[in-house]
C-alpha cells in the first residue's frame, strides 16, 4: 500500500482502508444485488406426530424470505457473489398452545473457491438450542435497537455470522464490523430468556463461539480463515503447490490458537466440516513434509478423526 504507521491507532484506519478496498473491489460491480445472502431453509417435523403442516410450511417460507430479502449490511453483491447458506431446522417439540418450538439447527454457509466450480464449506455449526415462538400469522421483522423477538434474533445472528466469515475470508480481520453486530445481538437477546445467548453456559453456544472467536487470543484463527482460503484454496486452480503451502501455513495458526485458548472449540469445529476438504487437498499430493505436518496438527486437535487424518499421509 505504501504506507507505514509509526503506532497502533494509525494501524487500524489503515486495516480499515484496506479492508474497504478490497471489499469494494469484490462487491461494488455491476449489476448489483442488494442481499448478501442466498438461504434455503428446510423444515423437518419427522419427529412429531399428527402436526399441522401449514405451521411449519409458514415457518418455512417466512425464515426464508427473511433471510434473502433483508439486506443486512451496505455491501453490494452481485447475484453470483450471493452467499449460499443452508438452514436445517429438526422439530423436536411443539406447544401449540404457547406456540413455543424447540428445534435443533444445522447450518452449513458456503463460498466458491476462485476458478473453479468447486464450493467450500465456509463455516458450519450445529445448534441444539433453537427455540422460538411462532404463529402462522406473523410477520417476521428486524429491529437490531428493540430484540424482542427470539427467532428473527437468532436469523439475524447467523446472518452476520454468516457475512462475518465471508468477510473474514475475503481480507484479513475483514469481518469485524458484521462479527460486532452479531455480538450486539448476542447481548440484546440474552433478556428474551431463551437458551443459547448466555455467557459461560456453554461454550460451544452462540455467546460461547463468538466470544472466542472475537478473543483477542485467538487472532490465529481469524487470520487462519483469510490465509486458508484467499491465498490457499483461490490460489489452488493456478498453481496446487503454492495454494497446498499457503494451507500448510494456515493449519500452523490453527495450531497457534488452539494453543492460544485450549478450550475453544473453534479448532475442532473447523476440522469437523473441512476434514474431507483436508483429505482431498493432501493425499496424493504435497511434500511428505507437508503431509506429516498436516497429520500432526490436525491429529492433535481432533484425535477422534484419526481415520481420516491417517488418509493425509498416503
Amino acid at each position: 500500500m505504501g504506507m507505514r504507521c509509526i503506532n497502533k491507532e494509525c494501524g487500524k484506519w489503515v486495516i480499515l482502508l484496506f479492508h474497504s478496498f478490497i471489499l469494494s473491489f469484490f462487491h461494488f460491480s455491476t449489476p448489483l444485488n442488494a442481499q448478501e445472502l442466498k438461504a434455503k431453509v428446510v423444515v423437518n417435523t419427522a419427529q412429531l406426530s399428527n402436526t399441522k403442516t401449514e405451521v411449519f410450511e409458514a415457518l418455512r417460507e417466512k425464515t426464508e424470505a427473511f433471510i434473502n430479502e433483508h439486506q443486512w449490511t451496505n455491501l453490494q453483491f452481485r447475484e453470483n457473489e450471493r452467499i449460499e447458506c443452508n438452514f436445517n431446522i429438526t422439530v423436536n417439540s411443539w406447544d401449540e398452545s404457547e406456540s413455543m418450538i424447540k428445534s435443533t439447527l444445522i447450518m452449513t454457509a458456503s463460498r466458491p473457491v476462485f476458478n473453479s466450480a468447486y464450493n467450500t464449506t465456509l463455516y458450519s455449526v450445529r445448534d441444539g438450542d433453537f427455540q422460538f415462538r411462532f404463529q402462522t400469522t406473523d410477520q417476521l421483522e428486524w429491529n437490531p435497537d428493540n430484540v424482542d423477538n427470539n427467532l428473527t434474533a437468532l436469523l439475524a445472528y447467523y446472518a452476520y455470522m454468516i457475512i462475518g466469515y465471508d468477510m473474514d475470508a475475503m481480507a484479513p480481520l475483514g469481518g469485524t464490523p458484521y462479527l460486532q453486530t452479531a455480538e450486539n445481538i448476542v447481548n440484546n437477546a440474552q433478556s428474551l430468556g431463551f437458551p443459547g445467548w448466555s455467557a459461560f453456559n456453554d461454550n460451544k453456544n452462540r455467546f460461547g463461539l463468538l466470544n472466542d472467536y472475537l478473543d483477542g487470543s485467538m487472532e490465529d484463527y481469524r487470520q487462519m480463515v483469510y490465509k486458508y482460503h484467499r491465498e490457499g484454496l483461490d490460489q489452488m486452480a493456478d498453481d496446487a503447490d503454492k495454494g497446498r503451502a499457503a494451507i500448510s501455513e494456515a493449519l500452523e495458526l490453527l495450531d497457534a490458537s488452539k494453543s492460544a485458548r485450549t478450550m475453544s472449540q473453534l479448532p475442532v469445529l473447523f476440522t469437523e466440516y473441512k476434514r474431507d476438504e483436508l483429505v482431498n487437498i493432501f493425499s496424493g499430493h504435497g511434500t511428505s513434509e507437508e503431509k506429516q505436518q498436516a497429520y500432526d496438527i490436525l491429529f492433535g486437535i481432533n484425535t477422534s478423526l484419526s481415520e481420516y487424518w491417517d488418509k493425509l499421509k498416503k
